[in-house]
């Protein structure tokens, strides 16, 4: 991901950068190599010329947007990738079928330290919804298999928000916006050089 001010560099740049991969036999990727207009004034631009939303683009596990804040300003947007989030989900509900007979605490045991896991990674700001709506769809799975395991389950809704509350963890955001980041790695950074 490489990231210019103007289309005419952006163009250079890739043409360079596939000239010098044609030396040692490469290519880029066509799928995964393309240009696209993204950023402070993308919207503003793509507007003017009849066009629709910026472009998204997909990195590292997210989903980036060009969104705007509560106050109207640009804002750089990161939501977790759907097909990403079903994948786990998935692996998760097969787990618990081949554990379905093991106690509640085991399996809370194991569903806290993995939705942990998930949260430490995909706990960035704007993706709070993605966060919360990988809890429920947990908590889903999770009531699905006790109810299984058993022809007179007494698993209602009420018992299983107690069970959740007990053993899943709440979603908060655990990493700081980009830009206090980067103020706390670099203290010496002038916002203005």
């Amino acid at each position: 991901m490489v990231g210019f001010e103007h289309e005419g560099d952006a163009r250079q740049f890739r043409d360079a950068m596939r000239e010098r991969l044609e030396q040692f036999g490469l290519e880029l990727h066509g799928d995964k190599t393309r240009l696209l207009e993204f950023g402070r004034y993308a919207s503003e631009r793509r507007q003017q010329r009849g066009l629709g939303k910026p472009e998204t683009f997909q990195f590292l596990g997210f989903v980036f947007i060009c969104g705007r804040s509560r106050q109207g300003r640009f804002q750089l947007q990161r939501r977790t990738r759907a097909d990403r989030m079903r994948e786990r989900l998935r692996a998760i509900k097969d787990q618990l079928r081949k554990h379905m007979h093991a106690s509640i605490p085991e399996q809370g045991k194991w569903l806290k330290s993995v939705m942990t896991g998930y949260f430490v990674y995909h706990a960035v700001p704007t993706n709070m919804r993605s966060l919360q709506k990988f809890r429920h769809r947990v908590m889903v799975a999770w009531r699905r298999t006790l109810r299984r395991r058993s022809q007179k389950d007494g698993i209602n809704w009420q018992r299983m928000m107690q069970i959740a509350d007990a053993w899943l963890p709440m979603p908060h955001i655990l990493h700081p916006w980009p830009d206090q980041r980067f103020a706390v790695t670099h203290p010496r950074w002038e916002p203005n050089a």
